[in-house]
Order: C-alpha cells, then sequence, then structure tokens
C-alpha cells in the first residue's frame, strides 16, 4: 500500500479515539449512504412505473405503425410489406381504422373501429390473452362478420357474446344526404369481450376483419397501412430509422409505440429528473459535511503535515492524502447506499412492505425495478461530489509551510 493511501485510511478510520471531527467524517458517510440508497429506491420506483404504464399502452398498441398519408401511396404499400418481409418482421397485420357509430338496443356509442388480418392480427395484438369472455377468432362465418369489443364498452352498450351490433360509418354520409339515401352500415356479431387494462382502448375500441372494416369505411380493396410488433420493444427506433430511409416520406408516417404517447413519456421522464436532482441534494448536503471535515482535519494534522513535509513529502503527495480521505468516504458511503438500496428493492419484491389497493391501483404492490445505469447514474454523481469536496482542503493542505507548522514542537 502507497503511503498516501496508508495515511489517508489512517487519519478517516484512527480508532483509537474518536473526536468531532471524526464523527463528522462519519455522519459524512452516512448522509451519502442515505442519499443514495433514497436515490435508487425513487428512481427504481419511477422505472417500476413507467414499465407498468408502458405495459398497459403497449397491449394493443403496435411497436411501429406504417400508415399511407396520401392517396397516392396505394401502389407503394406493396414496396412497404417487401421492406417489412426484407426485415424478417413476421408479426405484422394490415389496418383500416375510423370512426364509426354503434347502435345496440336503442343505445348509441361513438367508437373507434379497427380492422386486422383476422389471422396475423393475433401475434401483433396479443388477443389470446386479452379476451376473457367469448373468443378471439374473427374470421367469418355466413353474412355477418365478427367483432371483439373493450369491456366498458360492452357495458355502456349492454352487449354479450352473441349479440349484434349494428355499426354506421360517416364515410360517404354527405353523399347520402345530398341522395337521400342511408349511410354505410353493417350488422357485426359480438364474437368476444377483451380487458386491455387501457381505459381508453376498453371504452371505445372494437376489433373486426380487415375485409369488413375496409368496406364500411369506404376502403374498398385498399388498406391504410402495416402495423407490426417486434420481438424487441427496444429495437422499434431501430427498424423506424430504416423504414425512413427506405420509404417516400411524402408517402407514409412512420411511428412507434413511444410516439403514439409521446407526451405522457415526456412528462413521466422531467419527473423522473426532477426527482433525481431533488434527491441528489441529500448527497450535496453530505457532501458539504465532507468538506468541513477535511477541512477541520487539514488544521487538526498542521502538525503531521509539516513532519511529513521535513521527512521529504512532496505538496502532491500532501495533496493526494486529502483527496484520498474525499474518495474514501465517497467510496464506503455510495457502495452503503448500493446495499441498502437493494436491501428495499428486495424486501418490497419479497414481501410487498408498501402495499397497494388493487380496486384503486389495478396492482397490490408498489412496483419498483433496479437498471444498471441508475447504479452508475448515482454513482458518478457520488463520486464526482466527493472527489470536488476534496479539492480545497487537499490544496490548502499542501500549501502548509512545514517549518511554519513544526517550529513551536
Amino acid at each position: 500500500m502507497k503511503i498516501e493511501r496508508l495515511i489517508a485510511f489512517k487519519y478517516l478510520f484512527s480508532g483509537h479515539r474518536i473526536n468531532f471531527i471524526t464523527i463528522i467524517s462519519y455522519l459524512s458517510m452516512l448522509g451519502i449512504t442515505i442519499g443514495v440508497a433514497a436515490l435508487i429506491v425513487v428512481l427504481g420506483v419511477f422505472n417500476g412505473f413507467s414499465s407498468l404504464v408502458t405495459s398497459y399502452l403497449v397491449s394493443f398498441d403496435p411497436h411501429i405503425r406504417i400508415e399511407a398519408i396520401s392517396d397516392r401511396a396505394n401502389d407503394e404499400l406493396i414496396n412497404a410489406e417487401k421492406l417489412i418481409k426484407s426485415q424478417r418482421i413476421s408479426n405484422y397485420t394490415g389496418f383500416v381504422n375510423g370512426k364509426v357509430i354503434a347502435i345496440q338496443n336503442k343505445i348509441t356509442q361513438v367508437v373507434e373501429l379497427k380492422g386486422i388480418d383476422e389471422i396475423k392480427g393475433k401475434d401483433v395484438y396479443g388477443f389470446d390473452d386479452d379476451v376473457f369472455y367469448g373468443s378471439s377468432d374473427l374470421r367469418t362465418e355466413g353474412n355477418i362478420p365478427k367483432i371483439i369489443i373493450g369491456i366498458q364498452l360492452a357495458d355502456k352498450m349492454q352487449a354479450l357474446v352473441g349479440d349484434t351490433l349494428t355499426v354506421i360509418s360517416p364515410t360517404g354520409i354527405e353523399r347520402a344526404i345530398l341522395s337521400l339515401s342511408l349511410p354505410n352500415s353493417q350488422k357485426f356479431l359480438v364474437s368476444g369481450i377483451f380487458h386491455s387494462s387501457n381505459n381508453e382502448y376498453d371504452a371505445q375500441l372494437m376489433f373486426t376483419s380487415l375485409e369488413a372494416a375496409s368496406k364500411l369505411l369506404g376502403y374498398g380493396k385498399n388498406i391504410q397501412g402495416y402495423e407490426l410488433r417486434l420481438e424487441n420493444l427496444d429495437e422499434s427506433v431501430k427498424y423506424k430509422k430504416v423504414f425512413e430511409s427506405q420509404l417516400d416520406k411524402d408517402f407514409f408516417s412512420i411511428n412507434t409505440w413511444y410516439d403514439f404517447h409521446k407526451d405522457l413519456y415526456n412528462v413521466m421522464q422531467i419527473e423522473r429528473w426532477v426527482a433525481y436532482l431533488i434527491l441528489s441534494l441529500i448527497i450535496a448536503v453530505a457532501v458539504f459535511n465532507t468538506l468541513g471535515s477535511l477541512t477541520m482535519s487539514v488544521i487538526e494534522k498542521r502538525r503531521d503535515i509539516g513532519v511529513l513535509r521535513t521527512a521529504g513529502m512532496t505538496e502532491k503527495s500532501i495533496s493526494k492524502v486529502f483527496l484520498l480521505q474525499g474518495f474514501y468516504v465517497g467510496l464506503i458511503g455510495t457502495l452503503a447506499g448500493f446495499v441498502l438500496g437493494y436491501l428495499v428493492y428486495y424486501l418490497q419484491i419479497t414481501y410487498n412492505i408498501y402495499p397497494l389497493d388493487p380496486a384503486q391501483y389495478r396492482i397490490d404492490s408498489l412496483p419498483i425495478e433496479l437498471r444498471i445505469s441508475d447504479f452508475f447514474a448515482v454513482g458518478t454523481a457520488s463520486f464526482l461530489l466527493s472527489l470536488l469536496a476534496s479539492i480545497y482542503p487537499a490544496k490548502k493542505a499542501a500549501k502548509i509551510n512545514p517549518v511554519e507548522a513544526i517550529k513551536w514542537e
């Protein structure tokens, strides 16, 4: 062990006597420990809620949507599908969607109707996991196409599996009024009721076959675009860039699951950073204690510094001793904070020390998710603040005149 490390360790952990300066140093370590643990736990809670919200929103959202925004894009949709296949993405479906009016026993609701491929749609939206009553099968049998509706919409319309809904499309309604004819309408058989954990979807969304929806919404044999589900959600941005580089932006709009709810995710990210900055003040206060304890330690060790200088130790070595003291305080406090933060995480996921009311929050415990990036971010901030607090005392110690320090000894 180098002499600087040995002296720094001895000054920090001199067990033969406990004085005010030593107590301040220990309090500094304790403050850093609490601050680091608090940051780890709070960021873990933000991660848990973020993952929970994402899982709810992405339940029926595609990971990527390629949507035609021009009438001239119909011919280009063939090239878009070829590009999707060339990227080895198998879970995709053509789609159309639009606002319609649903009628059941004189109950009327304005809802969103989405038409999808009867076979591929299950892989993209995961119906089998969310349809709790009836069947997710959308294949038409007979003259009446099937439809799947959300649980809240079924409650509003008093509809059950096997009931028939009349759906009216606003497409062509102007022409219908001028010609005194009826607008486009179609009867649908309710084949299933889904529960997606997303109130908006459960109250307003209906799924049917692509053929039936295209006909009702006026698309004919055309489609509105493609919706894709990737094996890895985090690769959405990568594939979006690929599609944007290969497809004409004048014909297509390409969005990821993040773009669909961008405002919500941005607010959550801002809240996360604000919490990070506010809780960092706990570490900052502990670091000020470190600054004070090291400064007082320099005054107390003035004679020792003078002796070490006359013995041949350089200013650089003296400075390094007190820098190492600050480093040890930051290191021990940070590592202890990591352990304490992980302990809280373990207790929460194992024993549910902070339960929630599932009737109100949909979950029975506070969600918490630790990420290695948070440990790096918190640890880096803690180390940097501790080292910065050590610079002034270290420089002050290095500038002590050895003759003045020991002349009265």
